[in-house]
């Protein structure tokens, strides 16, 4: 009964051996891919700082464009409200003279008959002062017999 018990602890140091020998292949292996992980990482640290640098230069970038956007609204809004005010002028502008109109077509209406008159008198004027033009252009004409009877036009 001695022998199995020697045989049984041999056993089990040998299996305690296959253990050993397996943990350590299996920590051994662990390590290299341990080293792979830790050179990923590491590269990918790389990679986050020129992340970060760009992001950080396309933040200031928006916030640059932001605030020059923001300012060239407000340039913007002065501009419509100028052309706004220059419509409410043009509209006041349209309203007057639409006022006027109806006043003076209203004050035509009523002396209709009196501008009449003064339009026939005028063309009267007119008239006379064109036959007035007519003589004044035209020299003086006389008629006079000569010798044979025959009638001549002469001047004065």
């Amino acid at each position: 009964m001695e022998v199995i018990l020697y045989i049984s602890a041999l056993v089990a140091a040998i299996a305690f051996l296959v253990l050993c020998i397996s943990i350590g292949a299996t920590l051994f292996s662990l390590k290299g891919i341990l080293k792979s992980i830790a050179g990923t990482v590491a590269g990918m640290e790389k990679q986050m700082e020129g992340i970060t640098r760009e992001t950080t230069f396309l933040l200031e970038k928006t916030n640059t464009l932001a605030a020059d956007i923001a300012e060239k609204s407000e340039k913007l809004n002065t501009v419509v409200d100028a052309v706004k005010n220059i419509g409410v002028s043009i509209n006041n502008l349209n309203n007057s003279i639409n006022k006027i109109t109806d006043s003076i077509s209203k004050e035509v209406d009523k002396n209709e008959e009196k501008i009449a008159q003064v339009v026939q008198w005028s063309n009267v004027v007119m008239d006379i002062a064109e036959r007035w033009k007519q003589r004044k252009a035209q020299p003086d004409v006389v008629e006079a017999a000569d010798q044979s009877g025959t009638s001549v036009k002469r001047r004065k």
